[in-house]
């Protein structure tokens, strides 16, 4: 998800420098009168929140860790006091929170599914929680299969002071406005909703289900009208609006700085947008289920990991930890959310964990990258896993004339790879990626020309399947 080579920060475009006085005061009034009030009026934590991990950020590594182990043992505790589901699992694997004193404890105690929480979704819920007076979402994941979750408003409110942190470590500040890439967008719908959006935290959505010229430019009518300084969105989105920004051409949108999510973000895909747009992309990873789990900062040296919120772990196969620049699966634990924990949960990512310390000083370690998900996979003859991103990236830099490719593993004879052709494309350019898939796999290698990739329902892409099961 992040370029390991760091680029020269692009030049800043002389557009940006044009911002009249009441654009540059609004923002500071939202953040300093209107949102404090509105936190008054509602009881919320967040600003408060917000500005205590603006404090802590900053703490030596290991009173972080130690904070994180604190904060690990006493979910643990309470979820078996407290979660008929934790109980039975923990007393089934004849484990106790007694029995966990050190981190490598942590191993004896079993790993939780997607499926495990479909199964048990209403076991899930800790005593003293009333599910009525929680709020509950579903996620929409990349299987097709759904998970509803459930988190108090509490919770809610301090994972966005939380995200709000990150968010500044790319240059935005709150009350800015921020325009957004995302599938089927949550739009206020009435007068109270829109008037909240302009007081509070304008922002404007691209549609990423509706991709085309015709949205982009309306999507530019609308930037021009509020000017956000944050880009924000699903990463390869981003990548597509750069093309249309560069081809079209399209003068409008022009970012103080972007925040890609959701998704791998490739190298090349990274060096076009920050070309196009003239500004650093700040990478992010994260899921629905826990909110935030890494981000870059200014140095772009690796993505700090939110160790105040969760407790992460890379495991490899063999169910031991990945070391420093190895791959494992990774399993987090909220340390924040008690009224349907999440503990020791396989997100089905898969990464890599860094032993380097950032040069910006905070106490927050490194995370190398995320590598793919664990359906994205492909797996040779001898049982080897290649990872799809890796794939993509080798064959597009390697290969002219191809704007975007996806690989489906429909199984251990059969890879099927959607090609969409750039205007250089030839046949011997589709002839020699099939070749380079035949003689790394030994295997059947079908191509499809295709005018786009298709997307997920979320509005996600994903440019690496494997259909064989789960290949970890």
């Amino acid at each position: 998800m992040i370029n390991q080579s760091p680029l020269e920060k692009p030049k800043e475009r002389g557009a940006r420098k044009s911002r009249g006085p009441f654009m540059k005061i609004f923002p500071a009034f939202r953040r300093h009168i209107v949102e404090p009030l509105d936190a008054l009026r509602s009881g919320s934590p967040k600003l408060q929140y917000w500005r205590k991990v603006e404090r802590t950020q900053y703490l030596p590594v290991e009173v972080m860790k130690a904070l994180q182990w604190e904060r690990f043992i006493e979910i643990l505790r309470f979820a078996y006091e407290s979660n008929l589901f934790y109980k039975e699992l923990y007393d089934a694997a004849g484990v106790r929170p007694d029995d966990i004193r050190r981190r490598e404890d942590v191993l004896r105690l079993p790993v939780v599914t997607k499926e495990d929480i479909r199964n048990n979704s209403s076991r899930m819920i800790s005593r003293g929680y009333e599910k009525q007076r929680l709020l509950r979402f579903k996620t929409g994941g990349s299987t097709g299969k759904s998970l509803e979750l459930q988190i108090t408003e509490e919770c809610s409110e301090k994972r966005n002071g939380c995200i709000r942190r990150h968010d500044r470590w790319a240059g935005w500040e709150p009350g800015e406005p921020v325009g957004a890439l995302w599938g089927n967008p949550h739009l206020p719908k009435d007068l109270k909703g829109r008037l909240k959006n302009c007081l509070l935290a304008p922002t404007i959505y691209l549609d990423t289900m509706e991709f085309t010229e015709k949205s982009v430019r309306e999507f530019a009518g609308e930037w021009l009208k509020i000017k956000p300084t944050l880009l924000y969105g699903h990463a390869h989105s981003i990548y597509l609006l750069a093309h249309f920004v560069r081809d079209c051409p399209i003068r409008a949108i022009r970012p103080k700085t972007i925040i890609s999510t959701s998704m791998m973000l490739p190298p090349h895909e990274r060096r076009f947008i920050e070309e196009v747009f003239g500004v650093r992309v700040f990478d992010r990873y994260g899921c629905e289920e826990v909110s935030l789990i890494a981000s870059e900062c200014e140095k772009h040296e690796g993505l700090h990991m939110n160790i105040e919120h969760l407790y992460i772990e890379f495991l490899r196969d063999d169910g031991r930890c990945a070391g420093p620049g190895e791959e494992g699966k990774i399993i987090v634990t909220d340390l924040m959310n008690r009224a349907m924990p999440f503990i020791r949960y396989k997100v089905e990512d898969v990464g890599v964990p860094s032993d380097r310390v950032c040069s910006c000083g905070r106490g927050m370690p490194l995370m190398e990258t995320v590598t793919g998900r664990v359906a994205d996979f492909l797996i040779k003859k001898d049982g080897t896993k290649v990872a799809g991103v890796s794939l993509i990236e080798n064959t597009l830099t390697m290969i002219p004339g191809i704007d975007q490719m996806q690989i489906i593993q429909e199984s251990m004879d059969l890879i099927v790879l959607n090609v969409v052709p750039g205007g250089s494309y030839t046949d011997t350019a589709g002839e020699n990626l099939c070749a380079y898939f035949k003689k790394l796999f030994e295997i059947e290698v079908r191509m499809n020309l295709v005018d786009s990739i298709k997307q997920e329902k979320s509005g996600k892409y994903r440019f690496s399947i494997c259909k064989i099961g789960s290949s970890m």
